[in-house]
């Protein structure tokens, strides 16, 4: 039986091993050096939405950043709690779409598609609303999320493979007109299965994040297709829009 991706525990001790990919030493370097140059100036302080098992937040504290995390899954945060280097981050549990902090930050950022775990329009109107009162003025919202790769969908067909590897194997399942998609994740070690799971997303396209940020106050200051900076075309797989917000 699927149990909830970013909940089950056997999915969050073997989270890290399954994701190697998403460790890359220089997709790292390159994901909290743009972070760390936006968390800079203003209190050089940074909250992370999904801060999940800390692949971001705790290289980014070590780069000097004053980091704040929220999570809904105690398990991932566990696993988070377990590291070297936790220590320096203040962790709160809850959904970021609700809960409310005593402070804002000048950076504020969802990476690797938490804003599409919200599964309808509402709920990512009011998590991306309450994600923006948390910035400082001056500072910026982060958001990447993943694009559908819908050109490669024929027509009638569902269901497409994104990971066939020794640890992982992923298929997406598509609900085009309903704007969905749940993720489908089989965790193996050594030929053998040892975690199954299920997340559930409502894609975002860009143009919503604008209207989102405009709702809120902010303004689009930056979008790019990779951690690299490369230009988002109709091509590409991947949209990470920094907004901002105007200073006092």
């Amino acid at each position: 039986m699927e149990q909830d991706f970013f909940l089950d525990e056997r999915i969050a001790r073997h989270y890290d091993s399954s994701s190697l990919d998403m460790f890359d030493a220089a997709l790292l370097d390159a994901t909290v050096g743009t972070l760390a140059a936006l968390a800079e100036g203003g209190s050089a302080s940074a909250l992370e939405l999904g801060i999940g098992t800390g692949r971001v937040s705790i290289p980014l504290a070590a780069r000097g950043i004053r980091v704040t995390g929220i999570d809904l899954s105690e398990p991932m945060l566990s696993e988070l709690r377990a590291k070297p280097g936790a220590r320096d981050i203040t962790v709160s549990i809850g959904s970021f779409r609700t809960m409310r902090l005593d402070r804002r930050f000048r950076l504020v950022f969802g990476v690797y598609n938490v804003f599409t775990t919200f599964t309808t329009q509402d709920e990512q109107v009011s998590a991306f609303v309450n994600a923006a009162d948390h910035v400082e003025p001056g500072g910026y919202l982060l958001a990447e999320c993943w694009i559908p790769d819908l050109q490669r969908l024929p027509p009638g067909d569902r269901i497409r493979a994104f990971e066939l590897s020794s640890e992982h194997l992923g298929f997406d399942e598509y609900e085009v007109a309903e704007q969905r998609c749940t993720s489908h994740h089989l965790l193996l070690e050594e030929d053998r299965i040892v975690a199954r799971g299920a997340s559930h997303h409502r894609w975002l396209w860009p143009s919503e994040l604008d209207l989102m940020a405009r709702m809120s106050g902010l303004e689009r200051h930056a979008r790019w297709s990779s951690w690299a900076r490369d230009p988002f075309t109709s091509d590409s797989r991947s949209c990470i829009s920094v907004f901002s917000k105007r200073a006092e």
